[in-house]
């Protein structure tokens, strides 16, 4: 029962005590004047009044009413109903306002005085004071009494207003229980109060769909999910009853939650603070104060007026979860809208009446409620029942609810359970024996007819109409109601001029009534709540929201067999059984299912709570523990890690008599066990099966260690048992009830010991007086210095040897760990012991006790540890040390590590098959060369191969720390992902002895070798540097300076000169550079310095220093020079006197580098151009790179320019220029001169320009070229836009050919549409297929001489103009970050870190694409075969495109490839990379990020992808090249590698500078490392032909126009292709070491071995196990010279005799095309599709046939009698070797390759053949293999190994270190080897 009101204010207006204009609200009279016991009275009521403040008005209002929410320290709720009118103000009140006042007035005044109504009573500055009348009530319906009071005082009825308020005070009305009570307040007035039946429902009346109605679905589920999360939601509106609805309607919806936040619906203006404060809170403010509101920050605005909700940035509010969402959106739009759905039909039915507003209002509550019952469904099966007696208290397992919910990642739900309100509702809704209400029937009993109607909307809609006639009638118990009857104020009562302002009532009169009825209440007996409590059912057990599938590792029944299996394999002793099925065992324990059958199954193992295992039992166990547990999250949501508690305690093995090792010491390390929420949960648990054991029957009672089942339907759960003790507790007698309370609090304290124990188990680490800082341990707070040891894998010992090599820490530590350990215990007790009402003494006994426990434990593990390093360590696979490069050096040795598989499935036996050879066990070592990994693959199946993956440490590009599971252990270790731009990937998880100081240094070394301070602390210079010691030093010699004292002038002269041309005065011819292939008539053309002096330009030092005249030597013996000499261009000259016969020169201006840094130092230009006027021509070109000659063609003569774009006031300015440029210029106009003038000159340079068109003819011009008064023409901006022109002059046949059809002929969007896609107009005529230009006659008749290929961003505005000789072709390229980029993606899509969620190639395909690698790849292809179609038609080109060192290079590069077959050759590639790439300044230390200074930069592949371009061209082009696409592969890796010095700096300048440029040209002796690429090349290709191209068959003029479009580019293997064998074949010293040798022996007395052998994809290099028909044969062909004792030939010149005997037999025979090897005679439309290398029927014969218009029969068994007949006569060339010589030979044991054992053979040293070799037996013929002592590097002692001899003597033996391999020898006695070693050696002094 409860009074319907509690006090009566009558709050008036009043004077602010600061004098403020405002005035405040002034309390004139309170009933009753002293405070209720029950309910004092609320303070501050008269700001809640008024909220907006306290102001006269200058009207009379009229009145309002609303009501306000006050919440008192105990969280009640108290109503102030608020009525408030407005009164004539009092003199007094006027005063005290009168500034205010008047001002006001002078307002209406100027508004005019219509502002007042006309009824308004008084003169026209009368003003208004409001009045409030407010009522105080706990209950929520108090609106009709007020009312009534003022109708009282308006309308003058003849009632004491003191007897109603006496009687309003006084009247007692029942709380709840759907009573009806009618009551009068003696004014005539007869009132029906309606009580809920149900006072835990809340009462909404409208406010619900009002909310709805106002803001709309979505906005209020965002505010509904926003309140539940707690956050801060604010609403707006100029009503305050509309507040208090809006804030009701919010409450209301979040039932069965209570909001315990700060709630005020109405908040007054001066306590707009409030929303300021960081809890969160539910607030209505007036939308006159919607300014304040701007600032908050992290407040949800919600505006009633305007229907809008705003959420900040800041602020996520998570959504419901799905289905959910989507499922109550749906269903709230049927409610709200129910012709929604009848919307679209053709004949709609006819309507039905919509709900009424209150019915809308529960049907919308009613969707809340439904889901709130499909959000907690089940939440009782995780409450756990703690203590029963003498109040129950109950905790919320929510891991497990999350976890069997399926909502573990979901964001809303986990927000929601660690919210308060939870809390609350946990406390209030736990409890089991309540009254229940709805939400317990609905969650309880309609669950499953809620899942059922999920799919059908009626019967939802159905549902929610039942439940919200429960809800109408709880707030409706009785619908037909008597009518009230309260008086109502008359229409427009408030502007009748009232007789009296309200009286003061007589408190005295109205004490009286209160005291009389408050003894009429105490003489009655009290009334009491008949409550009826029941036992809360709990429903059905819980299920997922969503039934995810669990996809790859979904569990079958055969995965869960064979987890069974494996258990039962392992505890009958069948270990090897076991180690079969284990990898399948850990890939099925990734999955739920099998990880709880795993702990199911091993407690049927466990007898009396103990098991003894042996070692190898342990080790299995311990091992799948782990797999289960490294899965686990800290809140162990499956409750894996509970089921696993008990059993880590359980399993053990003996270490020695009285020492027992248990499982937990090799399980600590795993997040879980420090998680605090964990324990507790754990805790509570047990906690509820020992309470509930305590009430059950001895029949009843189960063993409480089995907790993991799932309890029988029949069996009681604990939340019974607790309903039916707090049933019969009132009836026991008190010492029976302190009895049992005292029996749960021992049960609670006898668990506190057992649990302090088991945590102390699984927190000490085993070593504890070490601090093992593994990994720092969430929640365990201040036990950084004790992280949990990890013995995993059996032997504890092993583990704990590695680590007793490590410096020692101070005993204090050990005290350090035990006191981290006992406080984080201590901190658990405390929380449980207070939560569970143990009593203060017993916790006090609990804190003595702790650290006893731990100090226990930590005296047993000593023993434990003590034993455990007794144990044998475990087996780790040896460590297999890589074969480094000579001067390689090892900078961190091996680190165990696992590599993991990547992205890539080859490795992992993917769909390509083979077997799974990752993951592999093994080392990672860091050299200062490369970064290496060694070892063998984990899988036992797979067998001991060897597996390598390295890259060079230049090539790294990305390194990131990644935490992993190692594949043996399933443990989680930190590991290290390494990417390099070779495409090798690392992704590597450091073994567990490995620690974090170990790979952290392993990450700083790395760095420090990928980005070294300076170039000259590369690989590429170390080495050389490590080797020059050994060398002697030279004497200087009188000839002239040293080389480096050459480089240093040379510098310091450059600097000296900067910007000032230099003049050559002395004539200087150097030796002249003799050429293969050269042409006869470019052979007169010397390069000469010629004496003559440009006039105007002599300088007092005329006489030209000796290093000088080295430097023009040097100069001249580079790469451009000889290149320059081949095609004929220039002489080395100052002067005119050869510009008739030579039209360009050789310019020595930059020989000091002096004008442009990054360009060579002799230059190409037109004979015309005068040296001083190159550098004001520099200038207008981006780096001073001015156009320069780079190739001229010997068909058409045209040339091919190469320069840096325009600046902005170079030529394109000059274009725009109106006028001639006047005499007196500044310097920048006489540049832009300088550089027409340049360009005219270029022009006039062309023999053939003359006659190319009439019209644009320069004839006559040349001679006055140089003239400053010839006005100044403007170019043309091409467009080749005439194709029908086009056509009528095209030439009959194209020159040249293109590339083979090899994919679909369509030509898509990227087709060779020149025009639009380069230029952005029409250029060219419609593509042919496959991306090919047009036929060559596409271009205009009147063509330029010269065309100028510029960016499009440059060339911008320039008008065409017809009169000029040369036309700009403007294209968009791509920037060099473009080409970063796009690699990036490349290198992910080729690489990838991770698998791809699709499987199968798509994935690849799509990040290919979304790469554009190719299509950069098309674009430069495209420019280029434009280029060459410009040139072959005599239009000489310039590419001016960004700074001229990227995109021009390649561009220029792949012209004069696809031009000149001659850089087709091996040699001339060379010429063209030295020339075009070294030598004009392509930026490789820039590009490559060698350097520190360049790291930010990163690594742009303009190279690669030049060599990409290049080896498009070659599938397109096969029998073109001389090098095979080997030698492409090997540069795109030496480029970046930083073995070779070749592609180390940015420019000529650069390698001058550090001494680079010409040390190679001073005298070696002996051998030396290569320190160039080149050399290296030229040393490998006498020895091996693999960058030769056997189907190498040129046309000599042949010009190449490859097919550009992207379906016509392939992916180059370079990128995708991995030999895991041997690691990458680009360094081939360690490629030949790495294999098995083949001189092993057979079976003894057996058949020879079969040949045949598994090759597997990503494992083995395919070339190098099946090489082809003609690699075969020449090495056997060595071979069999080597047997005959002949010193084997040279391959090439057997390639080249047997192409010569081809030739010869081709002749006599009739069909000599098909049987001859190579010939040129083919049609050249079909020589591309390549040779096909046959096998022939006896032995291995030669055929190489080309694809011929001829029948294939004939040509096949032509090329056989070729072949046949060719190889006879190769054979019959040798004749038997003579007898042998034997120097020195003997018996001699050799071990064998790896794995293989020592045998003894017979050994013969041959000093004539320089040759070690060796036979089975003496008398055998036939030699088993050779040394070649010519690779012998050193002879030194050896060691006995595994397998070796016994009785031999340890000094028997010694080691032969070759090249190729390590042999280990052992002679019979030391005497003996002392012999072999002299022999050895002294043969080696003698070569």
């Amino acid at each position: 029962m409860a009074r319907l009101a509690d006090y009566f204010v009558l709050v008036a207006f009043g004077p602010h005590p600061r004098g403020s204009g405002e005035g405040q609200g002034q309390i004139l009279q309170r009933f009753p004047e002293k405070d209720w016991e029950d309910n004092p009275f609320p303070q501050g009521i008269e700001l809640f009044c008024q909220p907006s403040g306290w102001q006269l008005c200058p009207e009379r209002n009229p009145p309002t009413f609303f009501v306000a929410v006050l919440t008192d320290i105990n969280s009640e709720r108290h109503y102030c109903a608020c009525l408030t009118f407005w009164e004539p103000a009092e003199p007094t009140q006027e005063a005290v306002c009168s500034e205010d006042a008047a001002g006001r007035e002078e307002e209406a005044v100027e508004g005019g005085s219509g502002r007042l109504s006309p009824g308004t009573s008084g003169p026209p500055g009368q003003l208004f004071a409001p009045k409030t009348l407010v009522l105080v009530s706990r209950l929520d319906h108090v609106e009709n009494s007020l009312g009534l009071i003022y109708t009282i005082h308006v309308e003058g009825l003849n009632v004491g207003l003191e007897t109603v308020v006496g009687n309003l005070l006084t009247c007692i009305i029942p709380l709840a229980g759907g009573s009806q009570r009618t009551i009068s307040l003696g004014a005539g007035d007869r009132q029906v109060i309606q009580t809920p039946l149900t006072d835990s429902l809340p009462i909404s009346r409208c406010s619900v769909a009002l909310l709805f109605r106002q803001l709309g679905i979505t906005n209020v589920l965002s505010l509904f999910c926003a309140a539940l999360t707690e956050h801060k939601v604010l609403f707006l509106s100029r009503s305050y009853q509309r507040l208090s609805d809006a804030c009701r309607g919010l409450l209301a919806l979040l039932f069965p939650l209570r909001y315990s936040f700060t709630y005020v619906p109405i908040l007054p203006a001066q306590l707009l603070e409030v929303l300021s404060t960081p809890t969160p809170f539910i607030i209505g403010v007036n939308a006159a104060f919607q300014a304040e509101t701007q600032e908050l920050l992290d407040v949800i605005v919600a505006d009633l007026d305007g229907g809008t909700v705003t959420v900040p940035e800041c602020v996520q509010i998570p959504p419901l979860p799905e289905p959910l969402q989507s499922q109550t959106h749906s269903v709230l739009s049927m409610v709200l809208d129910p012709e929604l759905e009848l919307a679209d039909l053709a004949f709609p039915p006819p309507t039905t009446s919509s709900s009424s507003l209150k019915m809308q209002d529960k049907e919308l509550r009613a969707v809340f409620l439904r889901l709130f019952a499909q959000l907690l469904q089940g939440y009782r099966w995780c409450l756990h029942m703690v203590r029963i007696h003498p109040e129950p208290v109950i905790r919320f397992h929510k891991a497990a609810f999350l976890g069997q919910r399926g909502l573990v990642e979901d964001d809303f739900l986990m927000k929601v359970l660690e919210g308060m309100a939870f809390a609350g509702f946990v406390s209030e809704r736990g409890v089991p024996y309540r009254p229940t209400d709805l939400f317990d029937e609905l969650v309880a009993h309609e669950v499953a007819r809620m899942r059922a109607d999920e799919s059908h909307p009626q019967r939802v809609l159905r549902h929610v109409k039942e439940l919200a006639e429960q809800l109408y009638k709880n707030e409706n118990p009785y619908p037909a109601v008597a009518m009230h009857k309260v008086q109502r104020p008359g229409e427009a009562s408030h502007l009748r001029r009232a007789p009296r302002p309200f009286p003061r009532l007589d408190e005295g009169m109205v004490q009286w009534i209160v005291d009389q009825a408050t003894a009429k209440m105490q003489g009655a007996p009290p009334a009491v709540k008949a409550e009826r409590r029941t036992t809360v059912p709990s429903g059905p057990p819980m299920t997922a929201i969503l039934e995810r599938s669990s996809g790859l590792h979904g569990n079958s029944a055969r995965r869960l067999e064979v987890v069974r299996n494996c258990i039962s394999y392992v505890f009958e002793g069948k270990m090897l059984e076991a180690k079969k099925l284990l990898p399948a065992v850990l890939r099925a324990l990734k999955g739920r299912a099998a990880r709880g059958c795993l702990a199911q199954e091993l407690h049927l193992h466990v007898q009396q709570n103990r098991a003894v295992l042996d070692d190898q039992q342990f080790e299995f166990v311990v091992r799948m523990m782990n797999c289960c547990l490294q899965d686990c999250t800290s809140l162990d949501e499956h409750g894996i890690a509970a089921s696993l508690l008990p059993l880590v305690t359980a399993f053990c093995r003996k270490l020695s008599p009285g020492v027992t090792q248990f499982a937990y010491s090799c399980v600590q390390e795993h997040v879980v066990w420090s998680t605090p929420q964990f324990w507790e949960a754990m805790f509570y648990g047990d906690v509820q099966t020992h309470i509930r054991a305590l009430y059950l029957e001895p029949a009843e009672d189960r063993d409480p260690s089995q907790g993991w089942e799932e309890p029988a339907e029949e069996e009681r759960s604990a939340l019974d048992v607790a309903s039916e003790q707090r049933r019969l507790w009132p009836t026991l007698s008190r010492e029976k009830q302190q009895e049992l309370v005292q029996k749960e609090e021992s049960t609670v304290f006898s668990q506190a010991i057992h649990y302090a124990n088991r945590m102390s188990y699984l927190l000490l680490p085993l070593d504890s007086s070490k601090s093992r800082l593994l990994r720092e341990r969430a929640g365990l707070g201040d036990l950084e210095s004790a992280s949990n040891s990890l013995v995993t894998s059996s032997m504890a010992g092993s583990v704990a040897e590695s680590y007793d090599t490590e410096s020692g820490f101070e005993d204090a530590e050990t005290c350090d760990v035990a006191g981290a350990v006992v406080r984080f215990i201590n901190r658990f007790v405390d929380k449980v012991c207070t939560e569970s009402g143990v009593t203060s003494d017993h916790l006090k006994g609990l804190h003595v006790m702790v650290p006893d426990i731990v100090q226990m434990h930590i005296e047993t593990l000593e023993a434990v540890y003590r034993e455990s390093k007794r144990l044998p360590p475990i087996q780790k696979p040896k460590l297999l040390r890589p074969h480094l490069l000579p001067g390689e050096e090892c900078v961190l040795d091996g680190l165990r590590v696992y590599l993991l598989p990547d992205g890539r499935e080859e490795g992992a036996g993917g769909s390509g098959g083979g077997p799974a050879v990752l993951p592999a066990e093994g080392a990672v070592f860091l050299t200062t060369y490369r970064v290496i990994f060694t070892g063998m693959p984990t899988d036992p199946l797979v067998g001991e191969q060897v597996v390598v993956r390295s890259f060079p440490v230049a090539a790294l590009t990305k390194e990131k720390r990644i935490s992993v599971l190692t594949p043996v252990e399933q443990i989680t270790q930190d590991g290290l992902h390494l990417r390099s731009c070779t495409f090798q990937l690392l992704k590597m998880a450091f073994d567990e002895e490995v620690g974090s100081e170990k790979a952290e240094l392993f990450r700083k070394q790395l760095h420090k070798l990928r980005y070294p301070l300076d170039i000259r602390s590369t690989f590429a210079f170390t080495l050389g540097a490590g080797h020059t010691p050994s060398r002697p030093p030279r004497a200087a010699k009188d000839k002239g300076p040293s080389l480096r004292t050459l480089s240093r002038n040379l510098v310091k002269n450059a600097k000296r000169t900067m910007g000032r041309p230099h003049i050559t005065r002395k004539k200087y011819n150097p030796p002249s550079y003799e050429h293969r292939g050269q042409p006869p008539e470019d052979q007169e053309d010397e390069i000469s310095v010629s004496e003559e002096l440009e006039p105007g330009t002599l300088t007092p030092t005329s006489a030209l220093k000796p290093s000088d005249r080295m430097t023009m030597s040097s100069l001249v013996e580079r790469a451009c020079c000889r290149d320059y000499q081949r095609l004929g261009l220039g002489t080395l000259s100052s002067s005119l006197s050869r510009a008739k016969s030579e039209p360009f020169r050789i310019s020595s201006v930059n020989r000091m580098y002096a004008i442009c840094r990054s360009y060579p130092g002799l230059l190409i230009v037109p004979q015309s151009v005068q040296d001083n006027a190159l550098q004001r021509v520099s200038r207008c070109y981006r780096q001073n790179r001015f156009p320069v000659v780079c190739w001229r063609s010997g068909r058409s003569r045209a040339v091919l320019l190469r320069s840096g774009g325009l600046h902005g006031k170079g030529v394109v300015g000059l274009f725009k220029a109106q006028n001639a440029p006047s005499p007196g210029q500044s310097q920048a106009d006489s540049s832009s001169l300088e550089q027409e003038k340049y360009l005219q000159a270029v022009v006039s340079s062309m023999p053939r320009y003359a006659d190319t068109s009439g019209r644009n003819t320069l004839s006559g011009f040349s001679s006055a070229h140089m003239g400053g008064h010839v006005p100044s023409p403007r170019a043309r901006v091409t467009t080749l836009s005439n194709p029908m022109a086009a056509s009528a002059s095209r030439r009959t046949a194209p020159r040249g050919k293109w590339g083979s059809v090899r994919a679909s002929g369509r030509s898509g969007g990227l087709g060779g549409d020149v025009g639009s896609r380069l230029a952005g107009r029409d250029m060219l005529g419609p593509p042919q297929a496959n991306g090919a230009p047009p036929d060559p006659g596409f271009l205009r008749p009147h063509r330029a001489a010269l065309y100028i290929i510029g960016d499009k961003a440059q060339l911008k505005g320039v008008r065409p103009d017809p009169l000029q000789q040369w036309e700009l072709v403007p294209i968009e390229v791509f920037e060099a970050r473009q080409v970063k980029t796009s690699f990036k993606k490349l290198l992910k899509a080729c690489v990838p870190g991770c698998q791809a969620l699709e499987s199968g190639p798509t994935s690849f395909l799509r990040s290919l694409e979304d790469s554009e690698w190719l299509t950069q790849i098309h674009k430069l292809l495209q420019v280029s075969v434009l280029v060459v179609e410009l040139l072959d038609s005599g239009s000489s080109v310039l590419v001016s495109l960004e700074d001229g060192w990227d995109i021009t290079t390649q561009v220029v590069s792949l012209v004069q490839l696809l031009s000149d077959p001659f850089y087709r050759t091996l040699e001339g590639f060379r010429l063209l990379v030295e020339k075009e790439w070294l030598s004009f300044g392509h930026r490789f230390s820039h590009r490559g990020a060698h350097t520190l200074a360049g790291q930010s930069s990163g690594f742009t592949p303009v190279f690669l992808q030049f060599l990409d371009c290049v080896h498009q061209v070659h599938l397109q082009f096969p029998m073109e090249f001389e090098f095979s696409p080997f030698y492409l592969k090997f540069l795109g890796y030496h480029h970046v590698s930083r073995r070779f010095r070749t592609f180390l700096l940015d420019s000529d300048y650069e390698r001058i500078e550090q001494g680079l440029l010409y040390e190679e040209k001073g005298e070696r002796k002996g051998p030396q490392v290569c320190r160039s690429v080149w050399e290296y090349v030229d040393r490998l290709s006498k020895r091996t032909p693999v960058f030769y191209n056997y189907m190498y068959a040129p046309e000599d003029t042949e010009v190449l126009r490859p097919y550009s479009n992207v379906s016509n580019l392939k992916v180059w293997d370079f990128y995708t292709e991995e030999t895991l064998a041997q690691g990458p074949p680009y360094d081939w010293e360690l490629a030949q070491v790495s294999p098995e040798p083949p001189e092993e022996e057979r079976p003894d007395g057996g058949a020879p071995q079969s040949r045949r052998r598994v090759v597997w994809p990503c494992y083995d290099s395919r070339p190098r196990v099946q090489p082809d028909a003609i690699s075969r044969l020449l090495e056997e062909l060595q071979r069999l010279e080597t047997e005959l004792g002949r010193p084997p030939e040279r391959w090439k010149d057997s390639w080249d005799r047997v192409k010569a005997a081809q030739r010869l037999e081709g002749r006599p025979d009739g069909r000599g095309t098909p049987s001859s090897l190579l010939v040129s005679s083919v049609p050249h439309h079909r020589r591309s599709l390549g040779v096909y290398l046959q096998e022939g029927p006896v032995g291995s014969t030669l055929s190489l046939s080309l694809d011929s218009d001829q029948s294939s029969g004939s040509t096949t068994s032509g090329s056989r009698q070729a072949a046949r007949r060719s190889t006879s006569t190769l054979y019959s060339q040798f004749q038997t070797a003579e007898s042998e010589n034997r120097s020195y030979e003997g018996t001699l044991y050799k071990k064998g390759a790896f794995m293989k054992p020592w045998k003894a053979r017979w050994f013969v040293l041959d000093k004539t053949k320089h040759q070690l070799r060796y036979y089975d037996h003496r008398t055998d013929t036939e030699c088993k293999g050779v040394i070649d002592l010519a690779e012998v590097e050193a002879v030194v002692p050896g060691t006995p190994t595994m397998g070796a001899p016994k009785t031999v003597d340890e000094k028997a033996f010694f080691d032969v270190k070759t090249t190729r391999r390590v042999y280990n020898f052992c002679a019979q006695d030391v005497l003996s080897a002392q012999q072999w070693v002299d022999q050895i050696q002294s043969c080696l002094s003698d070569a």
